[in-house]
């Protein structure tokens, strides 16, 4: 007999009040749900950065659907090849020997030769033994002229050591190798897209003739190589902060760390910091924190009381945003996250004690999939990020990832103006975050 499927409205275990929940991690694990919200990058994604390089999958073919499809969507599958794992090579003794025919297979095949290869293994391969340092030997020695990239997919890794992000991020940057040092180069490494030029950041580098080296704005090979003449690494993105250190490290340059933050204190101590490195006079940042207020109030003023849902994807600090909206007045009513990354503890602590109802509610949790029909008000909603939108169901909504290049005081104006136009404009919610990798070329525009 069949029986009517209604949504669920006991949504306990899927959110919280934040008063409630504990730091980093306010939901147990389990089956899991994945929001049809497509703009946050995936390691393809971020792998195509590299200028005029080639990805090739080793994989089984259920994996292999994802990411050839993230490639054909970005109309990039001349970029892209694959060998396909069976079940009988995990006992056949020449997965190694496979994988380099295959590899070779490949790139003869090509008229023009890529000039960096990433090629990813699978958990597969890791749980069988394989030697994938003999496999890159001995394709190093048939191909010269290529850079062979170490490259990982494989779920394991989403709970131990560096994330599938944080490695990739990593290994973006593999082939730089120590060129003589230029105290005029720059680089900021491991973000998605380029830092707004009008932050502090960018225009304290700029004004001060110092050139930015940046894989977002390479335009080929050799320019990327060039990045390893910066007699600086900047790291903005979280993810990108341990590959951004062992650079560093690496090179023999000097790091430092400069996050995206919606906090006063935290971005004029960033400021203060980034100066003294430089060796340049420090700023007031008085100015810029009355630029910021202005900005807010013109928020306010806009927007009034409208209810506000942030979700992890459009920002790496959606509880640091969360507390900068609601001690200026703002009716922020939810943050969607799975868990929280370090930088944001003390924020937490603070919405805890001050604002105990906010609500954190999961995006993975299986209970999702009924989230917005019938479990919540029907109140209009300014949503800030794509899955934020996709669980609210409006059509007002801040369109980023990974905080759309924002940056500091400047981050906190561009969010302004964000919210301003997300409130006076509708967005076709459900073709909007259809697309993958949110900035890329896609084939379904």
């Amino acid at each position: 007999m069949l029986t009517k499927v209604q949504p669920h409205l006991d949504m306990s275990g899927a959110e919280i009040r934040i008063g409630d929940a504990v730091f980093p991690s306010p939901f147990e694990a389990g089956l899991e749900f994945s929001a049809p919200a497509r703009g946050p990058w995936n390691i393809v994604h971020t792998g195509m950065l590299v200028p005029q390089s080639h990805q090739i999958f080793a994989c089984a073919r259920g994996c292999l659907r994802g990411v050839i499809l993230t490639a054909a969507e970005m109309n990039a599958m001349n970029r892209m090849s694959w060998v396909s794992l069976e079940e009988n090579d995990l006992f056949s003794g020449k997965m190694e020997q496979d994988l380099v025919d295959g590899c070779v297979h490949i790139l003869e095949q090509m008229k023009r030769k890529p000039k960096a290869v990433l090629l990813f293994v699978s958990c597969l391969h890791l749980f069988s033994g394989f030697d994938f340092t003999l496999v890159l030997e001995q394709l190093r020695e048939r191909f010269p002229e290529i850079d062979f990239i170490e490259c990982y997919m494989h779920p394991t890794m989403r709970k131990s050591g560096l994330t599938p992000d944080q490695m990739m991020r990593q290994q973006l940057f593999a082939p730089l190798k120590s060129l003589p040092e230029n105290p005029k180069s720059v680089a900021i490494v491991g973000n998605d897209r380029p830092t707004d030029p009008e932050s502090f950041l960018c225009r304290s580098l700029a004004g001060n003739g110092l050139g930015v080296r940046d894989i977002t704005l390479c335009r080929d090979y050799e320019e990327y190589l060039r990045m390893g003449e910066s007699s600086l690494m900047i790291a903005t993105y979280p993810p990108a902060k341990a590959g951004a250190e062992h650079l560093a490290k690496r090179l023999n340059r000097k790091f430092f760390y400069y996050p995206l933050s919606y906090s006063y204190a935290e971005n004029a101590r960033n400021q203060r910091c980034f100066l003294e490195l430089l060796g340049l006079p420090e700023v007031d940042p008085e100015l810029q924190i009355r630029t910021a207020e202005e900005a807010l109030k013109q928020l306010k003023d806009v927007i009034g009381n409208i209810a506000i849902e942030i979700d992890y994807t459009s920002t790496p600090r959606p509880l640091g945003l969360a507390r900068l909206l609601l001690e200026h007045g703002f009716n922020v009513k939810r943050v969607y996250a799975d868990v929280f990354i370090g930088e944001e503890k003390e924020d937490f602590e603070f919405l805890k004690t001050n604002y105990p109802e906010l609500i954190l509610t999961a995006t993975v949790h299986v209970k999702m999939r009924f989230s917005g029909k019938g479990c919540r008000t029907e109140e209009p909603v300014l949503a800030i990020g794509q899955k934020a939108a996709y669980f609210s169901g409006t059509r007002h909504f801040v369109n980023i990832v990974a905080g759309g290049g924002a940056h500091g005081f400047e981050g906190i104006i561009r969010m302004c103006e964000w919210m301003i136009d997300a409130f006076k404009n509708e967005k076709d919610t459900k073709e909007v975050i259809k697309l993958k990798g949110l900035g890329c070329e896609s084939c379904l525009l």
